[in-house]
């Protein structure tokens, strides 16, 4: 699975608005799309906070891992 698809997944798991997603980041909304599409990728800044704010280790969240659990 894709960081794209596996930050869908998780988005829509939660029932999310990009924009949402994207105010609770600091990021815009087209940002998000842009990583749910896979054009461009997050910044490590960013994708701390987006595992952060789904509580998910990094791994996980960019697909090197199917075990969303943190150590």
């Amino acid at each position: 699975m894709t960081l794209g698809e596996r930050l869908r997944s998780l988005r829509k798991a939660r029932n999310l608005k990009r924009e949402q997603l994207a105010a609770a980041i600091g990021v815009t909304p087209r940002v998000i799309t842009f990583y749910e599409t896979n054009d461009r990728e997050p910044s490590l800044r960013v994708l701390i906070a987006l595992a952060d704010f789904f509580d998910v280790s990094l791994d996980y969240l960019v697909g090197r891992s199917d075990n969303p659990r943190r150590r």
